[in-house]
């Protein structure tokens, strides 16, 4: 049941606008279409992905009055607790959406994997859609490369992307040794946790399974990767002019 729902709903609808975007595209690159796919799926993703940084942004900026909730219950390491998780409900936090952008990931990266893979096979056209035109073959060449292959140099393109992307994240949210050592609630402790290994771990594993897998996929995970960055970085630039913009009327005032 559910097979068949990411099948009709994602796998194939997906699989369409790639060999779509193949035969749209000058000399029918499937690079290119990958990239248009990719572009076009983070675009869809971006309110879901934007919520959850603009959360870790706002933990970030109560962070002062969350060390007020740990010193004022220092000695009552339950009484913090429930009074920090009582602080993230009335401000409608949740602090382990940091995580999430990266974890949301997995089952997209799973069917893209499937999708990139039947994309690069003519003869799986019978699953497109009787609309939908298609090149009479797929130009698997991208830059030099054979996208039907591994390639090491795009993973490991991807993997120092991905460290980029998590130490990103790491950096807006206090490192976690600090975090850590300062924190008394289970729940910020899991989260700094998590999210530190996570900012090694997964572009340990990026590089391995690229490094195993049709270089199309590490395109899907280079473009995915740089998305993300540049989205953190304009929802912080944006957000940090707001604060700037509102400290000169104060002054003013």
């Amino acid at each position: 049941m559910i097979k068949t729902f990411f099948k009709t709903i994602l796998y194939i609808p997906l699989y369409n606008l790639l060999i779509f975007f193949a035969w749209l595209v000058p000399g029918h690159s499937i690079g290119w279409a990958i990239i248009i796919l990719t572009v076009l799926i983070r675009l869809a993703l971006y309110p879901s992905s934007a919520k959850s940084v603009k959360i870790q942004k706002k933990i970030q900026e109560m962070q002062p009055e969350l060390d007020k909730i740990k010193e004022t219950h220092k000695d009552d390491k339950n009484a913090q607790a429930q009074a920090t998780m009582q602080f993230y409900t009335q401000n409608k936090i949740n602090p382990l959406s940091g995580c999430l952008p990266l974890l949301i990931q997995l089952p997209i990266l799973y069917i893209m994997y499937y999708v990139f893979k039947v994309g690069l096979d003519e003869s799986r056209f019978d699953l497109l859609y009787s609309f939908v035109p298609h090149p009479e073959k797929i130009n698997t060449l991208f830059l030099g490369m054979d996208l039907s292959h591994p390639s090491i140099y795009l993973a490991v393109i991807a993997g120092i992307l991905q460290f980029i992307q998590a130490k990103q994240v790491l950096n807006k949210n206090n490192s976690p040794k600090k975090a850590v050592t300062g924190a008394s609630d289970n729940m910020g402790q899991f989260q700094n946790i998590l999210t530190g290994q996570m900012t090694y771990f997964f572009p340990v594993m990026t590089v391995v399974i690229a490094m195993q897998l049709p270089s199309a996929l590490a395109i899907y995970w280079i473009i995915t990767t740089l998305f993300m960055i540049l989205q953190q970085w304009w929802i912080y630039k944006s957000k940090n002019q707001d604060v700037s913009v509102k400290i000169r009327k104060a002054n003013n005032d």
